[in-house]
């Protein structure tokens, strides 16, 4: 991924300690993709301070996490001992050590927080880790609409900033921003089933700041992608 080393230190400074699942992402999956049978495995890339735990482990479905922060997942360890040895540390666009098959991929802006290289290379490994008819729950992927997509320096990719000094991203290492037609090109070789773009601006006390993202529903199988 490139950025775990911020994101660890933001989790050993008790930054970003998200608690309480996100509602979008429990939304989406009771809508789009509620566990009918058992047994249902469920992979999170990015699960952080483990917010979105507890929703699943409510769900009784077969959970596994990757997340890139040693202390966070030390820490998750320890509050969710049944899940030990599926929570494990590492980068996700580089390798995913579970081999699956899986109903159900799910990432809160993680995958976002990424270079476009580094996500071509994690959706590549996680398709072929997912069921035929699977789906890939996307929250919160950025969009080129945010205020903050044109901050900080590129590295060399038009969509990926670094370096951001101020705002939401200061201090967490690079996000990588999507437009419509450029998020369903990272996932071609899936069908997308939802998309939608979230636009916030705050009225009062009324600025300038836009927060804009995409959710989505991914599945995996044949057909055309609509463009």
């Amino acid at each position: 991924m490139g950025f775990l080393k911020e994101w660890d230190q933001q989790y050993r400074a008790n930054a970003q300690m998200s608690i309480w699942p996100w509602s979008d992402l429990v939304s989406y999956v009771m809508r789009y993709a509620a566990p009918k049978a058992a047994p249902f495995k469920v992979l999170e890339l990015g699960c952080g301070a483990g917010a979105n735990i507890p929703f699943f482990r409510h769900l009784g479905v077969d959970y596994y996490a990757i997340e890139g922060s040693e202390f966070i997942v030390g820490k998750l360890r320890e509050s969710f001992s049944e899940y030990e040895s599926r929570i494990v540390i590492g980068d996700f666009t580089v390798d995913i050590p579970f081999e699956g098959p899986f109903d159900l991929v799910v990432d809160r802006a993680s995958l976002t927080h990424s270079t476009e290289s580094g996500i071509r290379n994690a959706l590549k490994m996680v398709r072929v880790r997912m069921k035929p008819g699977a789906k890939y729950i996307g929250i919160d992927w950025f969009s080129t609409e945010h205020s903050d997509s044109t901050k900080g320096s590129a590295p060399g990719e038009e969509n990926t900033r670094v370096n951001l000094t101020e705002g939401q991203f200061s201090g967490l290492g690079g996000v990588h921003f999507s437009d419509r037609q450029h998020l369903l090109d990272l996932f071609s070789g899936f069908r997308m089933e939802i998309m939608e773009h979230k636009v916030v601006r705050k009225v009062i006390p009324s600025d300038t700041h836009v927060f804009a993202s995409w959710n989505f529903v991914a599945v995996k199988g044949e057909g055309a992608q609509e463009r």
